[in-house]
């Protein structure tokens, strides 16, 4: 079957979701969770055979990765989907006019939904839960990297439809081949939004050449800001965390900004790194504030790529600057306006940072690593949404749907 025959079938299944009730709809989800609990192995032997095909030191190697712990947390994240209410039937608004005419704005399925996305196989999880939850088809289009683990994903996904008595067609995963992805792209009248989720490369080849409507996830250029009343053990703490947790994911940490009032204190700041061993690339005034401070093998001079990379790797800039004025508009230079935070005793720079930084989620005190559907009690997340127009940061169950106008009246003609 061709791609394209594929996304007709989504197409023509989609409607079918709008009589699947509402704990039936809960039943397929948890049903899916218990089949992915219990095929622990089976996920695992599949995403072996990608992960063979990987060099360990490519960035996408970890979020290629499945491990029992995240299998058992994607199984977590379904139940939570489950739990949560569909938004769909929402009345957003109703009044009745004085000519009689009632008017109500009604929350309803986009339709079809698809993905176009690289080496993580989680997605392929969350897109369908998300889609599932709140009445549309979805159509995925995985890369190359992943096959293997996505089609033992898809192929449970299936098997829980079969066994709730709804049609399977309403996920198709697509061939890896790039052909695919065109078809999906050019899939005018088929499909109702696309979203891709990757490599800025990716994102930016679907957002210039779909004929079908994008919505644009962004790459994670990610920023924070040392001021100068910052809590050291605080600040540590945090940047730890958010430029280690997990380098290959779009909320870490890719760029440290610090008041040159702390240049003393950067090298208990980044203390902690040196045990990930995060090499860092500094410039002028911090690297002779780091040099014979941090592991010498560990330190270079930044140079003009340093800054606006996302590394997604054991890497990180540092940029010192003389107070938040500099530090905001090296951010707006570089951001990819994704995730940006400051560290701040100060509550008027934490206001100022606030109303000032554009970004999709902006933190303070905060590792910037909860940028995250499930963490922002989402469920999961379908990506985030570094645009402005319908969706913006992460985006779950209400993001995936649009509204429509329900009009009536007693026989209401307009003169």
């Amino acid at each position: 079957m061709s791609a394209l025959e594929q996304i007709i079938k989504a197409r023509q299944a989609a409607p079918l979701l709008v009589h699947v009730g509402n704990e039936t709809n809960r039943k397929v989800l948890l049903d899916l969770a218990d089949r992915t609990e219990a095929n622990i192995a089976n996920l695992l032997s599949a995403n072996i055979l990608d992960l063979n095909r990987m060099p360990k030191d490519d960035p996408r190697y970890d979020r290629l990765m499945l491990t029992e712990d995240r299998i058992k947390g994607i199984a977590a994240d379904l139940r939570q989907v489950a739990t949560l209410d569909s938004p769909v039937g929402e009345i957003l608004e109703e009044r009745t006019l004085p000519n009689g005419l009632n008017i109500k704005k009604v929350r309803v399925a986009l339709g079809v939904v698809g993905v176009i996305y690289e080496a993580r196989p989680n997605v392929t999880f969350d897109v369908f839960a998300l889609c599932f939850r709140t009445g549309n088809a979805a159509v995925l289009k995985g890369g190359q990297d992943a096959w293997f683990s996505n089609q033992a994903i898809a192929s449970l996904i299936r098997k829980s439809l079969i066994a709730n008595g709804i049609s399977p067609e309403v996920v198709q995963l697509l061939p890896p081949e790039r052909e695919a992805a065109a078809e999906l792209m050019n899939a005018t009248g088929l499909v109702d939004v696309l979203i891709p989720r990757g490599s800025q490369s990716l994102i930016n080849s679907v957002r210039d050449n779909a004929k079908v409507a994008v919505i644009e996830t962004g790459a994670g250029v990610v920023h924070t800001y040392v001021d100068e009343t910052a809590d050291l053990d605080l600040s540590r703490k945090v940047i730890f965390n958010a430029k280690t947790r997990r380098v290959s994911v779009c909320n870490a940490l890719e760029c440290l900004i610090v008041n040159k009032k702390r240049l003393a204190d950067l090298p208990e700041l980044v203390a902690m790194l040196a045990s990930k061993s995060v090499k860092i690339e500094a410039d002028k005034a911090a690297y002779q504030a780091l040099d014979g401070n941090y592991p010498p093998e560990l330190l270079k001079p930044a140079d003009k790529d340093s800054f606006g990379t996302e590394f997604l790797d054991y890497r990180m800039a540092i940029k010192t600057v003389d107070n938040i004025d500099q530090a905001i508009q090296h951010i707006t230079t570089f951001s990819t306006k994704h995730s940006e935070a400051i560290l701040s005793a100060s509550e008027s720079n934490i206001e100022r940072f606030f109303n000032e930084v554009d970004a999709a989620a902006v933190y303070a005190n905060t590792s910037t690593a909860f940028t995250d559907g499930a963490q922002f009690g989402m469920g999961a997340e379908i990506g985030i949404s570094t645009q402005k127009l319908h969706a913006r940061g992460p985006m779950a169950l209400k993001e995936l749907t649009s509204y429509k106008w329900l009009v009536q009246s007693n026989g209401l003609t307009r003169p």
